[in-house]
């Protein structure tokens, strides 16, 4: 099964950005796809935004067109771009691999889940 890495968090100010990344060895050559969840304490963890294995995107209603998600296959890494973050985006990011027709179904579904990142907006 994949390894997932999380890193890339920190504190912001509202309106500000940040890049979170996902290192997933094995990733690419598996052809997974990725999702991007967050938690906040005493809240269930919540699907955000995915990016499938040929590169198509979407999105929760209250990031889009605000966070993108890229990524770069040589490196076996996904991105989480985040744009004109608000309090609310405060929360601990997590990445998961997903198994889509082409996947390797052994590899990509339902991996261990990662550390994740903590974000945090704020002034």
């Amino acid at each position: 099964q994949v390894q997932l890495m999380e890193s890339g968090g920190g504190s912001v100010q509202p309106g500000g950005s940040l890049r979170l990344s996902c290192t997933a060895p094995g990733f690419t050559a598996n052809k997974c796809g990725m999702n991007w969840f967050r938690q906040t304490a005493g809240k269930p963890r919540e699907w955000i935004a995915h990016i499938t294995a040929d590169g198509a995107t979407m999105y929760k209603d209250f990031v889009e067109g605000r966070f993108t998600v890229s990524e770069d296959k040589a490196k076996d890494t996904v991105y989480l771009q985040m744009n004109s973050v608000k309090p609310e985006d405060t929360a601990m990011y997590y990445c998961r691999t997903f198994s889509g027709p082409s996947s390797n179904r052994q590899f990509c579904a339902q991996p261990p889940w990662g550390q994740g990142t903590q974000v945090t907006v704020s002034s």
